[in-house]
């Protein structure tokens, strides 16, 4: 019960913060397909338009026209590899890695904003529980990756 209190609850404020920084996206004409992308990109490095279909799950063509977008817009570039030119990978351009670092940025500013309405030992009891949580992450994390590579 307690546990399910907690997924809520953090579910929750996550979605809030998460809406506040794609709402500056939104208005800048970027969609939340290609926040998507930037994300990805983010998470994985520079990857081929394929490995970018396979992880959303489209079709190499659906993902190239996507990519074209993000390119006219300025978001992404394409680069060739220079051992292979028929290889072409997709990384974030400056100004796509400026506007996750934007996103990013508002999401802080308000999670600073929130933590300065808290007392000192409301924030002791918040540092202490989030060290816990980030233990417990980085072990479901270890236990997954090991799950996956047996």
């Amino acid at each position: 019960m307690l546990i399910d209190a907690i997924v809520v609850d953090v579910g929750e404020s996550l979605r809030e913060l998460r809406c506040a920084a794609a709402e500056r996206f939104v208005k800048h004409g970027v969609s939340m397909t290609q926040i998507h992308v930037l994300r990805q990109l983010e998470q994985h490095g520079a990857m081929s338009m394929s490995h970018m279909a396979d992880l959303l799950d489209v079709s190499v063509s659906n993902a190239t026209g996507l990519i074209d977008r993000m390119v006219e817009h300025g978001l992404v570039e394409r680069v060739g590899l220079p051992d292979d030119r028929r290889v072409v990978m997709i990384r974030p351009s400056v100004q796509g890695q400026q506007a996750l670092d934007d996103a990013d940025g508002i999401k802080l500013d308000r999670i600073r904003a929130i933590c300065e309405r808290l007392d000192e030992a409301q924030l002791q009891r918040i540092t202490m529980a989030i060290a816990d949580v980030r233990g417990a992450i980085a072990a479901e994390v270890e236990a997954g990756d090991r799950a996956t590579t047996n």
